[in-house]
């Protein structure tokens, strides 16, 4: 498929999520056959501001491409200029505008999802941006701001009309935060009402769900977010599934390990001997989640303070 100019292969995408879309995983993700990257939710003024944190988000190697970088923010001339420095670092093949985050932090800065309650200045921000930039801008928003307030539809129209290349829905409104179910009928409703890619978010857990919300919603990709912590597997298995019908089996025990050995190697590169074992931790869970001593691996995984520490644990487990 096609955003804007950006050719596409496929059409399984990884969901940025802070603390969780960073350079190490999303590299993870491409090499188990993500379609599309999109990194964590970066803030426009922190890179206005140069901050050295904020500029480390920005990291990003050629392997990744094509890459989404989403940015976050509520003043359009604000997110214009940060839009504006990132197209100007050649990193990025689309620049995403996050009006979907549920945080507190976030929507009471008027940024996220917060942005549902006001059309008028979301039009101005994706406006600017998209006059910003020479890539293709797109927006992932939610539902609505609750069940009062369900406007996806009219900020679709609103996103296509003001230069948008593609949306992403995430069929749950802000205040459903993550709970429930996702609705993928609105989903199917906004796709009937715009000529642009719509990549359906929410709830695609498994092959099936992937044929489902398809099926229902006649989208043109899905974003996997929740499901693919702990299991960059699933885009193969996806991938592999739409393609052929058949399901490929779950990893093994050896491949779990084998994953976090690497994820844990390329956070001790990029990052330190310090946070990268910390950041290892709630990743290693994921990684073991579901199996018999998940449990008992969480808490070591928790104590775990070095390279070291981490191999003696996975040394340990058995089939």
């Amino acid at each position: 498929m096609r955003i804007g100019n950006v050719e596409i292969d496929g059409k399984v995408f990884l969901a940025p999520m802070a603390g969780v879309t960073d350079l190490p995983y999303r590299i993870l993700s491409r090499e188990l056959g993500c379609s599309l990257l999109y990194s964590e939710m970066i803030s426009d003024k922190g890179i206005n501001y140069r901050n050295c944190h904020t500029l480390e988000m920005l990291k990003s190697e050629e392997r990744e491409r094509p890459l989404a970088l989403q940015l976050f923010g509520a003043e359009p001339n604000s997110i214009a200029e940060a839009a504006k420095y990132v197209d100007s670092l050649g990193i990025a093949d689309i620049i995403d505008i996050n009006m979907g985050c549920p945080a507190p932090k976030v929507v009471k800065n008027n940024e996220g999802s917060a942005l549902m309650k006001d059309p008028k200045l979301a039009a101005e921000i994706m406006k600017a941006v998209v006059k910003a930039v020479n890539v293709p801008v797109t927006v992932k928003i939610r539902k609505g701001w609750d069940a009062k307030s369900v406007n996806v539809v009219e900020m679709a129209k609103i996103a296509e009309a003001s230069g948008i290349a593609a949306i992403a829905i995430h069929g749950r409104t802000r205040e459903d935060y993550y709970t429930g179910h996702a609705d993928w009928d609105i989903i199917a409703e906004v796709k009937q009402n715009i000529n642009i890619p719509v990549i359906g978010n929410g709830d695609i857990r498994t092959c099936q769900d992937a044929k489902r919300i398809f099926e229902k919603t006649n989208c043109d990709a899905i974003m996997i977010g929740r499901a693919a912590q702990g299991n960059p597997w699933i885009f193969r298995t996806l991938r592999h599934f739409l393609k052929t019908g058949e399901e490929l089996p779950a990893p093994t025990l050896e491949e779990r390990k084998e994953i976090i050995r690497r994820h844990l190697d390329m956070l001790l590169e990029y990052k330190d001997d310090y946070i990268g074992p910390r950041e290892m931790r709630k990743h290693a869970t994921w990684y073991t989640k579901g199996l018999p001593y998940s449990a008992e691996l969480r808490l070591k995984f928790n104590q775990a303070e070095s390279r070291e520490d981490f191999w003696q644990i996975l040394d340990s487990m058995n089939a």
